[in-house]
């Protein structure tokens, strides 16, 4: 089984970097994450209806749904602005590693879940690795990243924290093709009001992009659909820092690809955070 979890999570986190990627090489990050996501949620829409009407579903589990969609829809704002007004070489592995350094210890105290002494390393190492990125560590480096950029990474790391963990409570109410729809639902609405429909070129915007439009609309619910699978299987200790492999991909292909700054600051942090990641991945329970 952890296996079979392992090969999800990893799919799971490359695939999560590459649409990310896709999102920063766009010109309006909030318009074309609005659209990838709009197949998927069409497509799951009647299955969602039919499984969230049925009689069998607790006070509890609705209000749980919602609580998961509110979240997403914050975290979609905040994920906007961070690829706006930042280098994805910088936000992204900050962003993965906030959730991937809070979410064990969230599992710890209140899902009862354990970490050994390499996974407390791990932590360690990815809490070093974001200070260095993000510029706290060294004066130098503080002018690096603007405030409201650190600010709004990590209110993704946050809002990426709180919805896995109150969807691996979700599991226990809904399928995981449910709570996809859940997440996309909150995530389209969170993005919504910022979408300037009417006067949107939207013939222009397929034209041009609608070969990566088409690959993040794969991607995009894929990547948390091969997670959400994982975390029905593992525990959430496990599954949640194995998914942040994507942070070096993300982070070299934003360098060669996206031609940003090669810093070995950038380089080096990430690599930090990798490194923590694997410590809790594969030796933290």
């Amino acid at each position: 089984m952890h296996i079979i979890s392992v090969l999800l999570v990893l799919t799971s986190g490359i695939s999560h970097a590459v649409w990310n990627l896709l999102t920063k090489h766009s010109e309006n990050k909030p318009l074309f994450l609005w659209i990838i996501f709009v197949p998927s949620t069409v497509l799951l829409l009647p299955s969602f209806v039919k499984e969230v009407t049925s009689p069998d579903i607790s006070t509890q589990g609705y209000l749980l749904l919602l609580l998961s969609m509110l979240i997403q829809g914050g975290y979609a704002n905040f994920l906007a602005k961070s690829l706006t007004y930042g280098d994805l070489s910088q936000v992204y592995p900050m962003m993965r590693g906030i959730s991937t350094f809070l979410l064990p210890l969230m599992s710890v105290l209140f899902l009862k879940e354990s970490l050994s002494v390499w996974g407390w390393i791990g932590l360690l190492c990815i809490a070093i690795g974001f200070s260095v990125t993000s510029g706290l560590a060294f004066t130098r480096q503080r002018k690096a990243i603007p405030l409201k950029v650190i600010l709004y990474t990590v209110g993704v790391g946050l809002c990426t924290m709180s919805y896995v963990m109150v969807d691996k409570i979700n599991l226990l109410h809904f399928s995981p093709l449910a709570l996809l729809e859940a997440s996309n639902i909150g995530f389209i609405l969170g993005l919504t009001p910022y979408i300037k429909f009417k006067k949107t070129d939207w013939t222009g915007v397929i034209r041009k992009d609608g070969a990566l439009l088409a690959i993040g609309s794969v991607l995009s619910p894929g990547s948390y659909f091969l997670f959400l699978l994982a975390l029905n299987l593992s525990p959430l200790t496990y599954v949640a820092p194995l998914r942040e492999i994507g942070t070096v991909f993300g982070t070299l292909a934003a360098i060669y690809v996206l031609k940003e700054k090669k810093e070995i600051i950038r380089i080096a942090s990430a690599g930090i955070i990798f490194t923590g990641i694997v410590l809790i991945g594969f030796w933290g329970i």
